[in-house]
């Protein structure tokens, strides 16, 4: 019910998980940030936002040795 999420992960290490989401701005992360608290039950969320988007792909290297 949270199209913003574009991907989530269940993770090893100290994360237990990571949700990729797309907003247009913090005051756009603020608002889902606070509807996603008021649905989930967390204990601590941490948050880092991305400066610059350097290479982004879904191809796969299928033809890579």
């Amino acid at each position: 019910s949270f199209p913003e999420i574009v991907g989530a992960y269940r993770m090893t290490g100290d994360l237990d998980y990571v949700l990729r989401v797309r907003v247009a701005d913090v005051a756009d992360y603020d608002r889902f940030y606070k509807a996603l608290i008021a649905r989930v039950q967390m204990a601590d969320i941490s948050a880092s936002f991305v400066m610059e988007q350097v290479k982004e792909t879904t191809a796969l290297p299928l033809n890579a040795v």
